[in-house]
């Protein structure tokens, strides 16, 4: 059972993490690049503010954006200010994430993200943990995907498999890390199966799109392609 509380916690604890990590930069290094194509660490930052937003729109009854056309130009626009604009942008869009989560509410209720996704309310602090902790490991400020929450690592790569279960262009693919196992993938009609075995922060790597797959050990057929995220 998915637990809103626990998960608004784990928002609030990583939040303060990226803050205390940003609050050490200055507007120079903000201007960088990140580690996502063609963003800079100021794309991300403004991305994150926008995002908590548009979560609360999510928990309102709301539209998560006005139109994509709209998201993207927000974080354009947003991507150039000074550290200390971001840093004070990012701390209160978070303070408006965690005072909605912390209303009364119907928690089991279905609402809808981007593109006619939907899903339930109790997960969207997930969802917004998965934000803040990745896109942390995104600016390449010294944050890893090995200095994630081994919770956090472990829910996320259950969440990726069954975001690519099913999915017609992936094999029937078993993902380990020699303890515990997730399936994505087809279903194993023909009974082959392709095993990715690595540790947890490299399969998180390949499942998320950050990593590429070259310190996995893969049986049964070449690595999986997966589809973007």
């Amino acid at each position: 059972m998915i637990d809103h509380a626990h998960d608004l916690e784990s928002v609030r604890d990583a939040t303060e993490r990226l803050l205390l990590a940003v609050g050490k930069l200055d507007n120079a290094s903000v201007t960088e690049p990140s580690r996502l194509p063609g963003w800079t660490r100021g794309h991300v930052l403004a991305h994150l503010a926008r995002n908590a937003d548009a979560l609360v729109n999510v928990l309102a009854g709301r539209p998560m954006y006005v139109s994509a056309e709209a998201r993207d130009s927000d974080i354009e626009r947003d991507a150039p200010r000074p550290l200390d604009t971001q840093l004070t942008d990012l701390r209160e869009s978070a303070a408006r994430f965690q005072e909605i989560g912390a209303a009364p509410a119907d928690w089991s209720r279905t609402v809808e993200l981007r593109n006619g996704v939907t899903d339930s309310a109790s997960r969207v602090p997930f969802r917004r943990w998965v934000e803040v902790e990745l896109h942390h490991v995104d600016l390449g400020i010294g944050y890893e995907l090995e200095d994630l929450p081994k919770d956090f690592t472990e829910r996320e790569i259950g969440f990726l498999a069954d975001r690519f279960a099913g999915h017609p262009d992936v094999p029937h693919t078993r993902v380990t890390d020699g303890t515990r196992a997730w399936s994505t993938g087809r279903e194993a009609g023909d009974g082959t199966e392709v095993i990715v075995t690595g540790s947890p922060a490299e399969l998180l790597g390949w499942l998320a799109g950050r990593r590429d797959g070259s310190a996995l050990t893969v049986d049964g057929g070449p690595l999986p392609a997966l589809p973007p995220l």
